[in-house]
């Protein structure tokens, strides 16, 4: 998988090789990442020339054809002659700001790396290539990690700096992924939006300059998302050379794509450079989050599947990366902050009859906590609305056959809480500066160990007090006002990331507290969807935005890099909440086994016949969940195009399983008759639909599938089909 050879190094996965080489004078050149080639010095396509204003390094002496500027380089700098986007910048002590890296050692190492406090895909499986660059005026090293998943066809990349020097440095920028293509003539996907409509797919081809995608909110953000597609501009989701990339990463990030003079293009993804400056005294060192690349030349179908893949078997961690995930109700909608233990019972016992196993208590179980202007950092229970506590409660709900699950906001606090009171410097705020307050609370400063350990300390307390299988961990607003008591001015650089570490070490002690706990990520719905939360908790909740048609939106963008398995989706009550539409309660259910499938209604005001649809939506789900969680996903309409439907398909690895799902839009009179073309069947195999036929899997692929006509808003249909 890895191959190095004078200077020369090449990494092959299954379908995809990614070749560097230590060139001219030190400088480690990109030559090539794309589909797999057999082998060889790709270095013969990078040529040279004088261009005017391309300064030349003093090691070129007379050579005048050689310039930082204009070649395609593994890991780009700034302030010695590249112009371009730089994915390293250090001040040194005279206040130069600068970087000048050349090539000076390797190793290869028999597993994948993994990172310490940070998140990465697993091993032991795959290779590792470390090539050490250094600075030798600043006495810094660079140590590039490459990861091999040949199997996934994925390269993950991670950067480590230390400090060999005498003197301090200051780390200004310091990216993950540097990506140099020979060419312009590309398009960039981005997936962005705002909060209740995320991930939205925005695609426009490269021109001159710098386009951007990030987030200085402290997040990964509902506004941008950290994984991004450049591709040619003729690909679709069947054809076309694209390449993704995602940092696992949960915070201030930033994608950054230039198309320069030349008609070159440089990919730089990292720690966004705003608010960020690392001091590394001698003998220390800094690290820099993972991204992972992928590389598909038959388009963006064979690049989810392979990223979704990887996230699934290599990224998210036992006892959860396969395992089923329970059918949950969750209170929220039902009730708000106006509850207490017999209308919890009320609607528990109103779901046990319909097959769902989990029942989640949401906000309001703790502290002074009636509305969300009080309570937050109290987390003792509120026996006012729950006599006895936890040690009461859950054996009521286990007795009818349901695990019980709770939610919590620890990165948060009201002013009006006893936690505040006793602790007002452990919330983010400048001194002298007003607060800024989002849903009246503020951050609490999770960069300092003592702040985390006493919030942890009182949750797992909590936690311990009785039978509990899963925990919602929700985070209700950007960041703002941020700077730390515990830190020197001049360090205050480190606490955006130091308080992303932070929320990883408590994921992390959590998970080994209490393995068997299923924890579902959130942040207002999908404000921290990103790889790295998927490292410690194997799905997060979508959206906030549960209204079915929204949804086919938020998650068909969703779905480009993570799996269905990841996505958690809920059948709310109608009118929507967000949107005030009304959707009827089957399609509302299609739509939220796209994900990871539950209810947030109060099931108790379900009519009989609702009542029935529910049963065999959550038998449906519970029967097929291994094929839609782990099963191949396709794409089969975009519903950004609106067109009259939206589609989408589940295929099983083996091929003999498939369920297609189909939501039309707006009904119009005289609707024309509609065929559906299926992907990823066995062309050899005949599979029965719903139980019925004979049909060549190449038929329905080849001339596909007649659908319904609507007769109304919104109608869905779905048709599981199995080989015979």
């Amino acid at each position: 998988m890895i191959l190095c050879e004078k200077g020369l190094f090449t990494l092959h996965t299954k379908n995809t090789t990614y070749q560097m080489k230590a060139g001219d004078y030190g400088v480690l050149l990109h030559t090539y990442y794309g589909p797999r080639v057999s082998g060889g010095d790709l270095s013969y396509l990078i040529r040279y020339t004088d261009r005017s204003f391309a300064p030349n390094p003093e090691e070129a002496g007379e050579n005048r054809l050689f310039s930082l500027d204009v070649m395609p380089q593994e890991y780009s700098t700034c302030g010695m002659g590249d112009y371009r986007l730089p994915s390293l910048e250090l001040e040194l002590p005279n206040g130069s700001r600068s970087a000048d890296l050349r090539y000076r050692d390797f190793r290869v190492e028999k597993c994948k790396y993994a990172l310490e406090g940070l998140p990465a895909f697993q091993g032991p499986e795959g290779e590792t290539l470390v090539i050490v660059l250094e600075d030798a005026a600043a006495g810094v090293d660079v140590e590039l990690y490459y990861g091999v998943l040949e199997d996934y066809d994925i390269i993950t990349r991670a950067v480590r700096l230390v400090n060999r020097g005498e003197n301090p440095v200051k780390v200004r920028r310091a990216a993950s992924l540097c990506l140099d293509f020979r060419r312009g003539n590309l398009d960039l996907i981005t997936f962005d939006g705002k909060h209740v409509l995320e991930r939205c797919p925005n695609r426009a081809p490269l021109v001159p300059g710098i386009r951007s995608a990030g987030s200085v909110r402290g997040t990964s953000s509902h506004q941008h998302n950290p994984f991004v597609i450049l591709c040619d501009h003729d690909a679709g989701e069947d054809h076309g050379l694209c390449y993704g990339a995602a940092l696992l990463y949960s915070g201030n990030f930033e994608a950054a794509v230039e198309r320069a003079q030349f008609d070159d293009t440089r990919l730089v993804m990292g720690i966004h450079p705003c608010h960020f400056c690392w001091p590394l005294a001698p003998g220390e060192s800094f690290t820099a989050p993972e991204a992972a690349l992928c590389c598909s030349k038959d388009g963006f179908t064979t690049l989810s599947h392979r990223f979704h893949r990887a996230i699934r078997e290599r990224l998210i961690r036992d006892p959860w990366a396969g395992r089923p995930r329970p059918v949950l109700i969750n209170n929220w909608e039902a009730t708000e902050f106006s509850f207490d233990a017999e209308r919890l019972m009320q609607i528990a016992e109103s779901a046990a009859p319909m097959g769902i196993g989990l029942f989640v208590m949401d906000d309001g179980w703790f502290g002074a906590r009636d509305t969300d202007e009080a309570g937050l950092g109290d987390w003792t229970v509120n026996e006012r609305k729950l006599p006895g506590g936890l040690e009461a409660l859950v054996p009521r709900i286990k007795a009818l056959g349901m695990d019980f699950g709770i939610w919590i906001e620890p990165e948060m606090v009201n002013e009006d809480s006893r936690l505040y009171r006793d602790h007002p410097d452990w919330a983010f705020q400048i001194p002298g500066r007003p607060k800024v307050r989002g849903r009246q609370q503020l951050v609490l400063d999770f960069s300092r160990k003592d702040v985390r350990d006493s919030v942890y300390g009182a949750l797992k307390r909590t936690l311990s007090s009785a039978e509990i299988s899963y925990v919602k961990w929700d985070m209700n607003r950007s960041l703002a006002t941020v700077w730390s008591a515990a830190l020197p001015p001049e360090r205050q650089g480190e606490v955006y990331h130091r308080y992303v570490l932070g929320v990883y070490d408590m994921l992390e002690q959590m998970r080994r507290d209490f393995p068997g706990i299923l924890i579902e990520g959130c942040s207002g719905g999908g404000g921290r969807f990103d790889a790295g939360m998927l490292y410690y908790t194997p799905q997060i909740w979508c959206s906030d935005n549960t209204d079915a048609i929204d949804r086919l939106h938020i998650q068909y963008g969703t779905s480009f890099c993570y799996p269905v398995s990841t996505m958690g989706a809920h059948v709310s009550a109608v009118p929507n909440a967000q949107t005030g539409r009304s959707v009827s309660i089957e399609t509302r259910g299609v739509v939220a086994m796209n994900g990871t499938f539950g209810y947030e209604m109060d099931l108790s005001w379900a009519t009989g016949e609702e009542q029935e649809i529910i049963r065999r939506q959550t038998a449906f789900f519970t029967e097929h969940r291994g094929l839609i969680h782990q099963g191949d996903y396709y794409r089969l309409s975009d519903p950004f195009q609106n067109g009259p439907y939206t589609a989408w398909e589940q295929v099983s690895p083996d091929k003999r399983e498939a369920l297609v799902s189909v939501v039309y839009g707006t009904a119009h009179g005289a609707p024309p008759f509609l065929d559906l073309k299926l992907k990823g069947l066995d062309p050899a195999l005949r599979y029965q639909v719903n139980g019925e036929g004979s049909y060549p899997g190449d038929m329905l692929m080849e001339a596909g599938w007649p659908l319904p006509m609507a007769w109304d808003d919104y109608q869905s249909f779905q048709y599981y089909l199995s080989a015979i």
